[in-house]
């Protein structure tokens, strides 16, 4: 009966009334079944991120389910320009995940649209190997060799006095990440890449609205490089589920990147719309024959990246709030670290990069010696305190390096990576996410001195 009654009631309405009776539905259950607030009591879990979220993302969700469009569409156009103006970028190009930005990101530097500068197979990245393998899978795959030079701490970013150590000839490219939030020292290694004709692309996945000050002007990280990369896996600064962006202010790149995320094909016509160029059908491309359809000729060896516009819809609510997020994040940090000073013979804390204004995604911290990770970890964990590694601590240390270890081919490392070993024995990391409250990091900060105080060496 009561699905009757509402098949009537939808039948007296225009699709556009009852569009808004749904969406107003919607906001009422998420209201009510999703954004019902609880008072934190110490024991209570808390994780090193979560989704920070209202009803206007599951009503942007639902709006365009409703649209049924399934794959790129005005959500994404709307997100797409929306994010460029935010971090005062020309092009941005939304695709499904960080990972597949980095993919994206590296793959554009192998076009042969480049001419002398296009990256070929047994060129050479400098990068790290204290953080995320995406970083540097692309390269791997493509049999570009990475070149790995170690970290400082406690900024936990690439020693960029080990640049030109890790110089060659076959140098083409720096990628690297600013680790969880805190930007490196893109003053010198901007620098470094522009004295060695190199392109730079900025891992931004973990430091949105990150800004760093480099001559005299400040800016958003990711932005300061050739490309810049984001995720919004529901762990980061905002979410849509899964999601990513490639941002870039060249031209030439941006059409690079357009075209390996779509397929590697030459036109630049949107899903769904056809001849935008005016001559789909009398150029000749490569050998083909003479007029044979443009959105079906392919200059790259492409994939298939895009996101859906129920992804961007979300993005769409959530770039609204990011800004609060931000601050959230950096209040939430500072109360860590004034809170947790009392503890720094026995830890190191973070530190912000020089000519920085970090968006921290989490609190670094590392046991000094004498002092075992294990046992702090253990304690805080057992009262519902969430941590998390580096990522891979040292990257060269995984199962899947091991045939490349074996063989000795297929990478280099400059210098010892000491501290990127310190980072892979001995540092762990809480979060800052703007959902939480002054009453959970201040008992993260009491569980943590309990756990030092009573740690064993």
């Amino acid at each position: 009966m009561g699905l009757m009654r509402r098949k009537t009631m939808f039948e007296n309405l225009t699709e556009e009334q009852a569009r808004k009776e749904i969406l107003n539905m919607v906001a009422i259950y998420c209201n009510t079944f999703h954004n019902k607030k609880k008072d934190f009591r110490p024991g209570d879990r808390i994780t090193y991120a979560s989704r920070v979220y209202d009803n206007e993302e599951m009503c942007n969700l639902v709006d365009s389910a409703l649209e049924f469009w399934l794959t790129s569409g005005k959500y994404t156009d709307e997100f797409e320009r929306t994010f460029a103006e935010y971090l005062n970028v020309k092009y941005c190009s939304l695709v499904n995940s960080g990972s597949s930005a980095n993919l994206n990101a590296f793959m554009a530097l192998t076009s042969p649209l480049l001419g002398e500068r296009q990256v070929k197979p047994g060129d050479e990245m400098i990068t790290v190997a204290a953080g995320f393998p995406t970083t540097v899978t692309p390269a791997i795959q493509y049999g570009v060799i990475p070149v790995f030079v170690d970290i400082t701490i406690p900024q936990y970013n690439i020693d960029v006095n080990m640049l030109e150590k890790a110089l060659s000839e076959k140098t083409r490219v720096v990628m690297v990440a600013h680790t969880l939030g805190n930007p490196f020292d893109l003053t010198t290694v901007k620098c470094f890449c522009e004295r060695h004709n190199l392109w730079l692309i900025e891992d931004n996945c973990d430091a949105l609205g990150s800004k760093y000050t480099i001559n005299g002007e400040e800016k958003y990280t990711g932005t300061i490089g050739d490309i810049g990369t984001s995720s919004f896996y529901p762990p980061h600064h905002m979410t849509m589920g899964e999601g990513g962006a490639v941002y870039t202010n060249s031209a030439l790149l941006n059409k690079c990147i357009r075209s390996f995320r779509d397929w590697g094909r030459d036109c630049v016509c949107a899903s769904g719309q056809d001849n935008l160029c005016g001559h789909r059908f009398d150029k000749q491309y490569g050998e083909l024959p003479l007029g044979y359809d443009h959105k079906y000729v392919y200059s790259h060896f492409g994939y298939n990246l895009k996101a859906t516009d129920m992804q961007a819809a979300i993005g769409c609510a959530q770039i609204k709030k990011f800004p609060e997020f931000v601050e959230k994040r950096r209040r939430n940090f500072d109360r860590l670290k004034e809170g947790l000073a009392c503890c720094e013979d026995k830890l190191i804390l973070p530190e912000a990069c020089d000519n920085s204004k970090p968006s921290w995604f989490g609190f670094l911290i590392t046991c000094k010696e004498g002092v075992n990770r294990n046992d702090i970890i253990s304690h805080i964990e057992k009262h519902g305190i969430q941590t998390r590694m580096l990522f891979a601590g040292n990257l060269i240390k995984h199962p899947c390096f091991n045939q490349m270890r074996e063989t000795g081919a297929g990478y280099r490392i400059v210098g010892s990576l000491e501290n990127t070993d310190m980072v892979m024995n001995q540092t762990f990391w809480i979060g800052v996410y703007p959902g939480m409250s002054d009453e959970m990091i201040d008992y993260m900060i009491d569980m943590i001195c309990q756990a030092v105080k009573n740690a064993r060496g």
